[in-house]
């Protein structure tokens, strides 16, 4: 596999260093992902905005959680789930909605099984879910809002789990210890 350059803020391309401070600053690092984003501006850029966006939907903390550690690990990201795990525990999420995701079991409340069930039919649907897959989810209180909500994380984590997978990003030394590959 051909190896991918991990940036550094005095490797990046010229118009990815700004980028990189802005990743610096909200994480207190840069992530690894981001290192490797770098050499196209506009991916890290892109992935960034949509960042953004995400944390501003109108998802709760729990919600965001289900929909980019459904899309992880059904992409069976092996970047991504190990750092969403430690983004859930900083953003206070519980263990059993975190090891449900991780393990593909049942989550919780009916509510969190359906936004996650949607999101998988999206997925593998590639956006064609039937009738019945918008009103089970609109039965458990979404809204149409969150039907585009889903769409757009999946967009984000359409980004990094594929950068990932091309790449191999290391995973990040804080989140080694939430290690995850996906079950047979």
């Amino acid at each position: 596999m051909t190896d991918f350059t991990i940036h550094t803020p005095d490797t990046a391309p010229e118009s990815a260093k700004p980028l990189l401070e802005v990743s610096r600053k909200s994480f207190g690092r840069i992530p690894g992902l981001h290192a490797v984003m770098a050499e196209a501006p506009g991916a890290l850029e892109a992935y960034q905005k949509l960042h953004e966006l995400v944390l501003a939907s109108s998802f709760d903390n729990e919600e965001k959680t289900v929909v980019w550690q459904t899309i992880n690990v059904e992409n069976a990201c092996h970047y991504c789930v190990p750092a969403h795990t430690g983004i859930a525990k900083a953003m206070k999420v519980s263990d059993e909605i975190i090891d449900a995701l991780r393990d593909e079991t049942p989550l919780p409340n009916h509510r969190l099984e359906a936004l996650r069930t949607f999101t998988l039919a999206v997925m593998r649907e590639r956006g064609y879910v039937t009738e019945d897959d918008l009103s089970a989810f609109f039965a458990a209180g979404y809204e149409q809002r969150h039907v585009l909500e889903v769409i757009m994380v999946l967009s984000q984590k359409v980004i990094s789990n594929y950068v990932n997978h091309i790449a191999e990003t290391p995973v990040d030394e804080p989140f080694r210890k939430y290690a995850w590959s996906k079950k047979a």
